[in-house]
This record gives C-alpha cells, sequence and structure tokens, in this order.
C-alpha cells in the first residue's frame, strides 16, 4: 500500500503561482502513474493532471498551458507547479497514484489533499 502526503498548499493572489509536491512511500514510486485531482467546493472531484512512468504527460483544459506536472523518481515526489492561478482554480488538490498502471485500472491510492485559494 502506497501512502501519499500533499504539501505546498495555500493562499494566492489571482495571477500567482504554487508549487504543490506528493511524497510517496511504500511503494514502486518509479513504475506508477501518478496525477493530481481537484475538488472545489459544492462541486465534484475533478481531474487536473496525470504524468505516466515513461514522462508522458495529461492535462485536462482548465489547466492546460498554466499548471506543469513533473515528477522525481530518486525522491519518490509528484509536483504540481501552478502558475497564473484564478480563483476558480480555488480547491483541495489531491494526489493520486495508479499501482497498476496499463491495466486498465484508475486510480488506487489518495492522498488526504491540500487547499489551495487563490484571491481575487
Amino acid at each position: 500500500q502506497v501512502q501519499l502526503v500533499e504539501s505546498g498548499g495555500g493562499l494566492v493572489q489571482a495571477g500567482g503561482s504554487l508549487r504543490l509536491s506528493c511524497a510517496a512511500s511504500g511503494g514502486t514510486f518509479s513504475r506508477y502513474r501518478m496525477g493530481w485531482f481537484r475538488q472545489a467546493p459544492g462541486k465534484e472531484r475533478e481531474f487536473a493532471a496525470a504524468i505516466r512512468s515513461s514522462g508522458v504527460v495529461f492535462y485536462a483544459d482548465s489547466v492546460k498551458g498554466r499548471f506543469t506536472i513533473s515528477r522525481d523518481n530518486a525522491k519518490n515526489t509528484v509536483y504540481l507547479q501552478m502558475n497564473s492561478l484564478n480563483p476558480e482554480d480555488t480547491a483541495v488538490y489531491y494526489c493520486a497514484a495508479d499501482t497498476t498502471p496499463y491495466t486498465g485500472a484508475d486510480f488506487d491510492s489518495w492522498g488526504q489533499g491540500t487547499q489551495v485559494t487563490v484571491s481575487s
């Protein structure tokens, strides 16, 4: 079972930047597909970004061009660099791991989340 711990959330003004980190333990991080999801108040959780073990990345249209996902396998950590933030990005951001990649399975491990608040 992999454990995920997010950090880096906080309060930022519109137009600002934040970098989220997610440290993984208890598994073979380098093999996993990793993702970031977010849930705004009163809304369902939505996909933001993902990165395969190969380094191939995927983004939701709402964050494409502003957010960058990356990983450091030596540190068992995945990052989400968020630029040009706007109030609509306010949400709890969750890190997730797909520990059985390329099987068609969904993300199966989740962190506790970190709050990102963007003021106008």
